[in-house]
């Protein structure tokens, strides 16, 4: 697993964490930042990954909520929602980052990490932000 593979994956163990238990993500950021426990620090790239998440949440909940047909941003597995919130992030506001990379690392974890149908769904959601990025950034 590569070192941007790993980052992401710590990231949205700190986003899942956070909605889990109804924390702040910035909070819980700084308390593993302090605290890494019996994990390796988290790499800078994790930590990117989720204050941008986190500063654009409302603007990338309206893009999943408006191009996921027939589901609600709340009706979807957390794993599901913060992988596009990462994957969109990546994708509208990460030039570093081409977004069929973008897309492939989040349908990857989907698929190590939730239901039997949320690669497909990850990869149809961020397909589809992809095709749309330039009308959604306008």
């Amino acid at each position: 697993m590569g070192a941007r593979t790993k980052a992401r994956k710590r990231a949205l163990d700190v986003l899942f964490e956070a909605e889990q238990r109804r924390l702040d993500p910035l909070t819980l950021l700084a308390d593993r930042i302090a605290q890494p426990g019996t994990e390796a620090a988290l790499p800078q790239y994790s930590v990117d990954l989720v204050e941008g998440v986190v500063a654009h949440r409302d603007r990338i909940d309206e893009i999943i909520a408006t191009h996921s047909h027939g589901w609600t941003i709340e009706r979807m597995p957390a794993v599901d929602r913060e992988l596009l919130r990462i994957g969109a992030w990546e994708i509208l506001f990460n030039d570093d980052v081409p977004d069929a990379v973008a897309v492939d690392e989040a349908v990857e974890l989907a698929r190590d990490l939730s239901t039997d149908e949320s690669p497909g769904f990850v990869n149809g959601l961020l397909g589809r932000v992809v095709d749309l990025k330039p009308t959604l950034l306008a």
